[in-house]
């Protein structure tokens, strides 16, 4: 067995795993040699789209990762921010699209294990998951298929761990019928001084493998992510990972136990690329070599060979370097948790990753080519010819319903603004016991152990906004992450992200990506929330049609005070009802436009980053000093959804009266998505510190109405143009999604 994978390779082999003929010869130039099939093996996996960014890398560079408040950026397993106190908060999204596509269940709960051991990884104890999901018409049978499978993927195994899921969103849209996308974000905390880096450091320390036997499970899952779906995906099945988050759990009390104990001086996930990308990575990280004897690894399957050893992405196993005489510490601490720990290689001073298999050498290669240096692409990005129609948009020849009321229901029983609770009942969003705002308001809130403090996370994309115009609309997707997050009360801190997008090898795809990023970075500047890190996941698309470009936004912010907390419902009858910020004539790219037109054309709504940073300055202010009963985001379905969804969740009717505002189309001034607003109500003794705060922070306010009865009415003067009782809305607004996936 051994002596066949000793051969020499060659081209037709390499294009077989999916590297292009000028990358076998810069591996050529690398090896100074071909290499053999193991070898080739582990370039493939390395040098794939999902592992190496061969197409985004220049691109990434534009973004902000630096800040007083960034303990650790981009180019470890998950980013980190300091919340004070020696404390810190360790944060990361990625994406599981192309196996949740196959195989939603297991696609989806490995994404989730994945992005765990991402954060304790770090040496941070996992606190709060929250997700992404984004898929095709519900009406659809397979579309139904794919969402209840994907939902019960992540509860089954975030529910196993014990790890609440407390946030997230949920779009659909036709551009997702053939790759559903799923992001998988996870917070955790952590005091500075345990913070752990994977790095295989101290030439002579022992590598210790743990967690699961390894089998056969995900061999090249890493290139199939880097491919487009077809018909031929089907046949990849095998290429997704199955998840178990009984052995998750122990895998993770055991390394946290091990980082309390200070014996660990690296640590990596065996994600995507399994044991070499963790290998690799660990040497290239520290400028170190590691010896690796994969016949010592423990496996679950029989005659698995050095090439399925190396590139086995079985899930719940870890790599760790510890100095030679804590390894019995650490196998006996395996032991306590019933996990299996091996010795199985050093770290050297080589630079190299060379494998054994029983004392024979199967493959030696340079780690940071391996894991670092792989091929960079400098694509052609062109605006496609498209990009100018779609932006039209001629109002004038757009109809304004006469009953707007029925409009309203419309909007609040679309799937996209319809209540999300058939999936977050599935999920244990209380576990733990620190989840104190539910999922349903704009952002998650926890309370932090031991502290006054709190934690606001929130993840938000409008990918319809980015589709019309790439560069607002990542920099909308930034601004509304944050503004959910100031909603709750919270100081923005710095984000995650998830760059989903067709083929990069399509100019118009490429020019949707470089300016995304360029509109999300100029928004974290403006902002002051930093990148992180998070996850590139390109080719999603089938047969040349591609997904809407969709740069989903993970924030994290921090309360200084929990208990001052902000969520989405009016409290109070008799509480006065106001709108910060400014309303415009503005229905391109709306969901209005979308549920009542069919029409998903015309420009976003314009972003002004200053007056953005004023709004979320003043939220801030205002929840610290307790000058809020609710405060809600005017986002899709615009100032009347967010009326109507503030009354729905306290169950309280509020009487509105918009003469105060510019004068325009009725639909536009209901149901437009004018950025940087928000829907505030307050006790009637507060009133005038907020106007006066209001004014010195440059912020536009506008008192509207208020909090009263069981009915929800919008109109100007003695003019109803919206009347509902509050129940009928509701039973819209909560039966939608469910009466989709009932039986």
């Amino acid at each position: 067995m051994t002596e066949h994978y000793l051969e020499l390779q060659d081209i037709d082999q390499a294009r077989s795993m999916g590297l292009r003929p000028p990358e076998w010869e810069r591996l050529l130039a690398v090896l100074g040699r071909r290499p053999n099939l193991t070898e080739l093996g582990m370039f493939a996996v390395m040098w794939s789209e999902h592992c190496s960014y061969k197409h985004s890398k220049t691109a990434l560079r534009q973004f902000p990762t630096g800040g007083p408040q960034v303990l650790q950026g981009p180019g470890e397993n998950a980013g980190v921010v300091d919340i004070g106190d020696g404390q810190a908060v360790v944060f990361k999204i990625e994406s599981h699209n192309h196996p949740s596509a196959i195989e939603p269940y297991q696609g989806a709960a490995t994404g989730v294990g994945g992005i765990v051991r991402d954060v304790f990884t770090m040496g941070a104890r996992p606190i709060a998951l929250l997700n992404s999901l984004r898929f095709g018409d519900l009406s659809s049978p397979k579309q139904r298929y794919l969402f209840a499978g994907v939902v019960a993927g992540i509860a089954g195994y975030g529910n196993c761990l014990g790890i609440p899921t407390v946030g997230g969103e949920v779009y659909f849209n036709d551009s997702y019928t053939n790759n559903c996308l799923v992001n998988a974000m996870c917070v955790g905390l952590i005091d500075h001084h345990l913070l752990t880096r994977g790095r295989a450091q101290g030439t002579g320390s022992r590598l210790i493998l743990i967690g699961a036997r390894t089998g056969r499970d995900g061999i090249h899952g890493a290139t199939f992510a880097s491919e487009a779906l077809g018909e031929h995906s089907v046949a990849r099945r095998p290429a997704v990972q199955v998840g178990d988050p009984f052995m998750e759990k122990l895998l993770l009390e055991a390394c946290l136990e091990l980082i309390e104990a200070k014996v660990i001086l690296g640590m990596q996930d065996l994600g995507a690329a399994g044991l070499t990308s963790a290998s690799s990575e660990m040497a290239a990280r520290a400028g170190s070599g590691v010896e690796l004897d994969v016949a010592l690894v423990p496996r679950r399957e029989k005659n698995m060979n050095p090439y399925e050893i190396m590139l086995s992405e079985s899930q719940e196993r870890m790599l760790l370097a510890v100095e030679p005489e804590q390894v019995p510490l650490v196998l006996a601490t395996c032991a306590k948790w019933g996990l299996t720990g091996t010795d199985i290689g050093q770290v050297t001073a080589s630079g190299m990753v060379k494998v054994l298999f029983n004392g024979i050498v199967v493959a030696e290669v340079p780690a940071r080519p391996l894991a670092s240096e792989g091929p960079v692409y400098h694509p052609l990005a062109t605006e496609p010819p498209w990009q100018a129609l779609v932006t039209a948009l001629n109002l004038a020849a757009i109809p304004v319903p006469e009953d707007l009321t029925a409009v309203l229901g419309r909007l609040l029983a679309s799937p996209n603004i319809a209540s999300k609770e058939w999936v977050y009942r599935q999920y244990d969003h209380s576990v733990r016991g620190d989840t104190v705002t539910l999922p349903g308001s704009d952002a998650a809130v926890l309370r932090i152990k031991g502290t006054k403090k709190g934690l606001a996370l929130s993840v938000d994309c409008n990918s319809r906004y980015t589709y019309l115009d790439p560069y607002r609309g990542g920099a909308i997707a930034v601004a509304e992450a944050a503004r959910n997050v100031a909603c709750s009360g919270a100081k923005p801190l710095a984000i995650t992200n998830c760059l989903n997008f067709g083929s990069p090898e399509r100019p118009e795809i490429y020019y949707q990506l470089t300016r995304a990023i360029a509109g999300m970075a100029a928004a974290c500047e403006a902002l002051g929330t930093p990148v992180t890190g998070g996850n590139v996941s390109l080719y999603n698309e089938t047969a040349g049609q591609a997904v809407f470009p969709t740069p989903t936004v993970g924030m994290v912010g921090v309360l200084a005070d929990v208990e001052r907390r902000v969520t989405t419902a009016f409290k109070q009858e008799g509480d006065i009802v106001c709108l910060l910020g400014s309303t415009f004539e503005e229905l391109g790219g709306s969901e209005y436009l979308k549920v009542v037109h069919n029409l998903e054309r015309g420009l976003p709504p314009a972003l002004d980053l200053a007056a953005e940073r004023r709004l979320q300055s003043l939220l801030v202010a205002l929840a610290e000093g307790a000058l809020l009963a609710s405060a809600h985001d005017c986002a899709e379905g615009g100032l009347a959804v967010a009326v109507a969804e503030s009354a729905i969740q306290g169950g309280l009717g509020a009487r509105i009266d918009l003469s105060p505002l510019a004068s325009m189309r009725k639909d536009a001034l209901l149901f437009g998505e004018s950025q940087s607003r928000v829907v505030v109500s307050l006790a009637p003794t507060h009133f005038s510190a907020v106007e006066i705060l209001a004014g010195a922070m440059g912020v536009p306010f506008v008192c509207l109405g208020r909090v009263e009865g069981d009915v929800v009415c919008l109109g100007r003067g003695q003019e109803a143009i919206i009347r509902a009782d509050v129940a009928s809305l509701a039973e819209l607004w909560r039966g939608a999604i469910a009466c989709h996936m009932s039986p």
